[in-house]
């Protein structure tokens, strides 16, 4: 096999596997010259692939049962072509990251091709429809895990599992030794260089965007000292956010490809539930993490009985493990559903501001979080993993 070029097939949904898509990408290509990989995923994989994906994650990356519902006849098109586009190419290895309800159904064509499939960055099963762990031992090889406490999980229920690291923590490092100063960013976006920033990160899915987005705002501007500045999301155009007609966000900066020195240069930040969290707990930057979709208190107490875990944020999950109780250590405020208003939003962020107790206390938990990381190449390790297996 060594005399041959190796084929890769990489699915990835959503902007997040994007990010972590192409880094595995560039070490795939690195640990195996000449490889061909056809992709699902985004601008940042295609840079690394050479060639424009499949499919761009911007046809896919929807959230909630009815905005699914109503582009179904268009994921049933891109499944089609994706497993078409595996039938053709016959890879050595299918690689999911994330995005399961799609990705399974993928890993599911490709093991009765008899092709390995392997999840790098698994669905989070742990918290949640935890009956797609059947499929998962069923149809993938392996599982490459990017957090410490999924591993006794996975194995506990007859997966192969390895923990690679997180890429969270090696793309952080990266992306700081790069990024602009704060004077530099603040000259390069217009911003007013005697104001504290406050991030506003509000998803990178349009309907998180609107459940979050206004809330966020609304309790931005009960601090006028601070200047809020909201991070566009990759591949949602400028003109989205203000398409939402939020009250004086015609006020507030909305720039893009820019969160992660946004968040770095912030004196605290609002941030959507997801890896974004994670990602501001690694920059030291104190959060709120809120998450609204219904905001209803009846679907805020049946999902507090559908999830299977006592916390939804990485910060709280990584420090506490999958056993944790409940509000105990917790490192970040989880401010869901019928939580996420601008009351409670105003509260969590004067706890944390300079001064003030709750802020030591976060930045205390967010070493705590970072004793649980290794510093391991994840990507890396994961390619390295990857090729182990299929040679």
């Amino acid at each position: 096999m060594s005399d041959r070029k190796l084929k890769f097939f990489i699915s990835a949904g959503e902007a997040s596997g994007d990010l972590h898509g192409s880094d595995l990408v560039a070490e795939l290509s690195r640990q195996a010259p000449g490889a061909e990989i056809e992709f699902l995923g985004g601008d940042l994989m295609a840079s690394q692939a050479g060639h424009a994906p499949l499919v761009h994650y911007s046809e896919m990356a929807y959230m909630g049962f009815a905005e699914v519902l109503r582009h179904l006849p268009s994921i049933a098109r891109i499944l089609r072509q994706a497993k078409e586009a595996i039938t053709a190419m016959r890879p050595d290895a299918l690689v999911l990251i994330d995005y399961p309800s799609f990705n399974l159904k993928l890993a599911r064509h490709a093991k009765e091709m008899g092709i390995p499939v392997f999840f790098y960055i698994s669905p989070k099963v742990w918290a949640w429809k935890e009956w797609r762990v059947k499929e998962m031992r069923r149809y993938c090889d392996k599982i490459l895990s990017i957090l410490p406490f999924e591993v006794d999980y996975f194995k506990g229920k007859g997966l192969d599992v390895e923990y690679v690291g997180n890429p969270s923590v090696a793309e952080v490092e990266r992306k700081k030794a790069s990024m602009p100063t704060r004077a530099e960013f603040n000259l390069l976006h217009g911003l007013d260089p005697n104001r504290p920033l406050l991030a506003l990160v509000p998803g990178s899915r349009r309907g998180e965007i609107k459940g979050n987005l206004p809330i966020m705002v609304e309790a931005a501007l009960r601090f006028p000292s601070l200047q809020p500045v909201v991070a566009a999301a990759p591949s949602i155009p400028r003109e989205f956010y203000r398409s939402l007609q939020i009250p004086r966000l015609e006020h507030i900066p909305v720039i893009a490809d820019s969160t992660f020195p946004l968040m770095a240069h912030s004196t605290a930040a609002f941030v959507t539930s997801g890896t974004a969290t994670l990602e501001c707990a690694l920059l030291g930057t104190p959060q709120v993490v809120c998450y609204r979709s219904s905001g209803s208190r009846l679907f805020y107490n049946l999902m507090s009985h559908v999830l299977k875990c006592p916390h939804v944020t990485l910060p709280n999950l990584i420090a506490n493990g999958l056993n944790g109780e409940r509000y105990a250590n917790e490192v970040v405020p989880e401010l869901l559903m019928h939580h996420c208003n601008p009351d409670e939003l105003s509260a969590g962020l004067r706890r944390i501001l300079p001064g003030a107790e709750g802020r030591d206390l976060m930045l205390a938990g967010y070493g705590r979080m970072m004793g649980k990381l290794t510093p391991a190449d994840a990507p890396a390790k994961a390619a390295s993993v990857i090729l182990g297996h299929i040679r």
